[in-house]
């Protein structure tokens, strides 16, 4: 199973210097999760910076994967994660989303660089 953090869409997205790291992952959809604060944050992004077209077509992507959803069990492992680890909150679902499903998270999120199961490009 695959995560992809925010910072690694959008790469993708732009089809970036770091794009090529993320393209296995987001087009392995059948092991593919997808945190809602990522559609929240990539959606955010898009809108800012393309417009409502570019920033559905993204989501229209991401939701070919499994959304997962923020629930009770999910937020306090966030939180958890979020004081001991230090990792801002966005992150801290990310991470707790990929540690419940035993997943590799894939990014380029300095906030994740040395921590388990992530594949971090700089």
């Amino acid at each position: 199973m695959n995560v992809v953090d925010s910072s690694a869409w959008m790469s993708w997205i732009a089809n970036d210097r770091n794009a090529e790291h993320f393209k296995a992952p987001i087009l392995d959809v059948e092991n593919l999760l997808v945190p809602t604060v990522t559609l929240t944050e990539v959606f955010k992004s898009m809108m800012r910076q393309t417009g409502a077209g570019m920033a559905l077509q993204a989501v229209t992507q991401m939701k070919l994967g499994r959304i997962v959803l923020l629930d009770s069990a999910l937020a306090i492992d966030a939180a958890n994660y979020g004081l001991t680890l230090k990792l801002p909150l966005a992150d801290s679902i990310i991470y707790a989303t990929a540690r419940k499903y035993n997943a590799v998270l894939w990014t380029q999120d300095a906030d994740f660089k040395d921590l388990p199961g992530v594949r971090f490009f700089p």
